[in-house]
Order: structure tokens, then C-alpha cells, then sequence
């Protein structure tokens, strides 16, 4: 009688547990914000402190489709390493989701990485970009906004970079991204 109660139990487990749907993105970003291994930050386009005068037509019109960035990084130490290695695992399932279509891959010295997005290729209401080193952790930046032209993004990246901006603001993660 124990057996068939263990059987049964299980099967229950089972079931319940296809049944679940997949963890979003969003929902991971909620469930780890006060993780202490964790960094989170929301912020606005504001921060990147870009001046229209400065920037070409097409890279106003990709600064003004972007609402705001949400940053989460997760610092490796070596007393988090397993827990670094499954929290990994859970953004590499979450980003499997067909919802995100895939970009590019990056690949560096800092670390490996892959940028996706979703919505329509000429009209993304989200970028995410997900970078991870084996020696310092991995970080998950989504860029929100409305009727992003990847395009125009990838000119407008170009501007932050010729800026002078250095990661004022950003805290702990500007430290960590820089690091």
C-alpha cells in the first residue's frame, strides 16, 4: 500500500510539474532582484546622457524608441560557484523560449554572450543581452522600448561608445560591467 501511495505521489508530481509553465524573463528578474547575489537595477535612457545635438537623425530616432534598460547581474565568488552554474543554466532555458529571436553571438575575452530579441525585426519592443564570464559572473540587460529598428540600435551603440560616458550611475553593476 505504501508503494502505490509513493507511485502515486510521484505521478502527481509529474504531472504538475509539466503542467507548469516555463519561467519568463520578467519573473526571473522579479524573483531575483533581492537575491544578495545579485545586482539589480532598473534605469532610464536618461542616464546614458547623450546630447541630441550630437547625435545623427537616425540615432535620435533610436534614443527616443527606448524606454528603459533593466540590468541584473549576478556576481560569481567562489563560495556561489554551484549556485552560479544553476542560475546560468536558468537564463540559457528561459532565453530557449522561441519567443527570442537570436541576433548575434558574442564572443570576447571579457566572455561569451548572445544578443535576442522579441517583436518584429523592424519594429523590437525588447533587446536582451546576456554576457557571462566563467571568472566574474554573467549579467542580463533588457532594453525596453517601442518599435526598436535593430538598425538603428546598433548606430546608436556606436555613439554611446564614442561618448564619454563612463558608467556614471549605474553603481555596483557599472562597476561589475567594467570589471
Amino acid at each position: 500500500m505504501k508503494k502505490i501511495i509513493v507511485i502515486i505521489a510521484g505521478v502527481a508530481l509529474m504531472v504538475l510539474s509539466a503542467c507548469s509553465s516555463k519561467q519568463s524573463l520578467q519573473e526571473y528578474y522579479v524573483n531575483n532582484s533581492e537575491n544578495p547575489n545579485f545586482i539589480s537595477l532598473d534605469v532610464p535612457t536618461s542616464i546614458l546622457n547623450l546630447q541630441a545635438e550630437e547625435l545623427s537623425e537616425i540615432q535620435q530616432t533610436a534614443l527616443q524608441s527606448l524606454k528603459k534598460l533593466n540590468l541584473l547581474a549576478f556576481r560569481k565568488t567562489g563560495e556561489n560557484e554551484a549556485e552560479y552554474e544553476v542560475e546560468k543554466a536558468k537564463v540559457n532555458a528561459i532565453l530557449k523560449n522561441e519567443d527570442f529571436v537570436e541576433l548575434m553571438k558574442l564572443n570576447s575575452q571579457y566572455g561569451k554572450g548572445v544578443i535576442k530579441y522579441v517583436g518584429d525585426e523592424d519594429a523590437i519592443d525588447e533587446v536582451i543581452i546576456f554576457g557571462s564570464s566563467d571568472d566574474k559572473g554573467f549579467a542580463l540587460i533588457r532594453v525596453l522600448g517601442k518599435d526598436m529598428n535593430p538598425a538603428y540600435i546598433v548606430q546608436l551603440m556606436n555613439a554611446i561608445q564614442k561618448s564619454d560616458y563612463k558608467g556614471e550611475g549605474l553603481g555596483d553593476i557599472g562597476e561589475f560591467l567594467k570589471g
